[in-house]
């Protein structure tokens, strides 16, 4: 079954000559290319943004977000951009490795192998700096919860990147403080209690939980600390490390909770505290772009821009602002529906990626492994994953003859698959947020949904009892996906 849906890009970005050719064999082999020529790569993340938060995703966007929007005019708008997860975890668990995070216990601590291939341990193996700046929520090797003078295992730098400055998980959980290399800057030895705002729910707004935090660390600073940190490496690779080139990954701490804009920006957006801070996530990322244009970087560089998962944004939300956070999509952040797996995915790379191009094919990040490999032309390894796939053609503008991704596994739990225009969920409702503290939808119903995105992208129509053919099929091939389970 190879069913795809979206226009036909075949004549999207088409180059001349020995360009035409080198795209065709891209879809291959890696494409090939010498140590001096391998692009910079730049990937931000951000932390549940949705879908319809970006203006170049939703004309209706109720939040202004001018520099991810100029930076789609100059390249490439993905449509159907997943999430390997619906959650922060499993979404960089799959970014990293390439693997779908149903294959690994995500309970343990470190997350990542430490003889697993990751994007960053592939491209420094490849003649790159690798830097990290940001929220990294993959864990550290366990110690003593009071022991801070042994340095942190088991992080960035033990998982191919040569510096790091971050937070080691989301900024609603303690403990809260900032970490370089693998030495806290100051060790969370103070208490902090709880906050939380009046008018959203209890974790939306100004939350966080209670607990150990560093002497003078400030939440509302995170966001402006890691924009400087993401600049530093840039101005600094540019002045001292130019005959390497930079991957840096920005994995930003916004517009997770909680949502503390800074005073440039309050007060700036129709949708208060959440759009202002939207807007302060948009201005970072326009601050790493002028960077790069200011250290003559712009023109090797491929950009990603993106988000982890899904909002924090209830119905009642939407009807209060009158804005759609996941735009078109039903569901939220760890949802099974669309809201909470489709990401806006955006790319530049002036001179191969076409500017204000799209592209419709459905890619998962965990293909960034593979399509990185296919920039560096690195040969293949038996250690990188089955679930990665080389999307380079795509970012091309060229259309493969089939798609480049047959199958999707969404949810951490393996509980939905994507074939083509079909998309099965094992079980009823969304098992995410938006079925917390809620009854089980439709008790007499179908005991899982089934869905035509190609026809439904609100997810509107259950098909489960009319299309029991495509169910069957569908969940055998889910079946032989979890069998492979290591």
């Amino acid at each position: 079954m190879t069913e795809q849906f979206g226009p036909d890009l075949s004549n999207c970005g088409v180059r001349a000559g020995i360009r035409l050719l080198l795209c065709i064999f891209a879809w291959s082999v890696p494409l090939v290319c010498s140590a001096e020529t391998h692009p910079n790569i730049v990937f931000i993340m951000a932390d549940d943004l949705g879908y319809g938060d970006i203006g170049c995703y939703n004309t209706d966007s109720k939040i202004l977000t001018p520099n991810i929007d100029r930076l789609a005019d100059q390249g490439m708008r993905f449509t159907d951009a997943h999430a390997p997860g619906s959650l922060c975890v499993p979404t960089r668990y799959g970014l990293m490795t390439g693997r779908y995070p149903f294959r690994r216990n995500l309970k343990s601590n470190p997350k990542i192998d430490p003889d697993r291939t990751t994007i960053a341990s592939l491209l420094r193996r490849n003649g790159y700096s690798t830097a990290m700046v940001g929220k990294w929520h993959l864990g550290f090797e366990t110690r003593r919860p009071d022991d801070w003078s042994r340095p942190l295992r088991g992080g960035p730098l033990d998982c191919g990147f040569d510096t790091y400055f971050g937070i080691p998980a989301s900024l609603d959980i303690p403990p809260y403080y900032y970490i370089r290399g693998r030495q806290p800057v100051a060790p969370p030895t103070e208490r902090i209690g709880p906050n939380n705002s009046e008018d959203w729910t209890r974790i939306q707004g100004k939350f966080w939980r209670a607990g150990g935090i560093a002497p003078g660390f400030k939440h509302e600073e995170v966001l402006p600390k890691l924009d400087t940190e993401a600049v530093a490496i840039i101005d600094r690779h540019r002045q001292q490390d130019a005959g390497n080139p930079l991957f840096l990954y920005v994995a930003l701490t916004a517009p997770h909770t909680p949502w503390l804009p800074t005073e440039e920006f309050q007060r700036k957006s129709a949708v208060e505290l959440y759009g202002d801070f939207v807007m302060q996530v948009d201005s970072t990322a326009g601050h790493i772009f002028e960077a790069l244009h200011r250290n003559h970087m712009t023109h090797n560089t491929l950009v990603i821009f993106t988000s982890d998962n899904g909002p924090v944004w209830y119905d009642q939300d939407t009807a209060r602002f009158l804005h759609r956070s996941t735009g078109p999509l039903r569901g939220r952040k760890a949802d099974a529906w669309e809201g909470g797996h489709r990401m806006p995915f955006v790319a530049r790379w002036p001179d191969h990626v076409p500017a204000g191009s799209e592209c419709h094919d459905t890619i998962c990040f965990t293909d960034m492994l593979a399509t990185f490999a296919a920039i560096v032309a690195d040969e293949p390894h038996a250690d990188v994953s089955e679930d990665s796939h080389n999307i380079l053609p795509l970012l091309l503008g060229e259309k493969p003859l089939k798609p480049i991704r047959q199958v999707t596994i969404h949810k951490r739990d393996a509980s939905a698959i994507r074939r083509g225009r079909w998309k099965l969920i094992t079980h009823r409702g969304s098992r995410g947020l938006s079925g917390r503290n809620q009854p089980d939808p439709d008790p007499d119903g179908p005991p899982g949904q089934l869905y035509n995105l190609e026809a439904d992208i609100g997810e509107t129509t259950n098909l489960w009892a009319e299309e029991s053919e495509v169910v069957q099929r569908l969940t055998a091939l889910l079946r032989q996906y979890r069998a492979t389970d290591k």
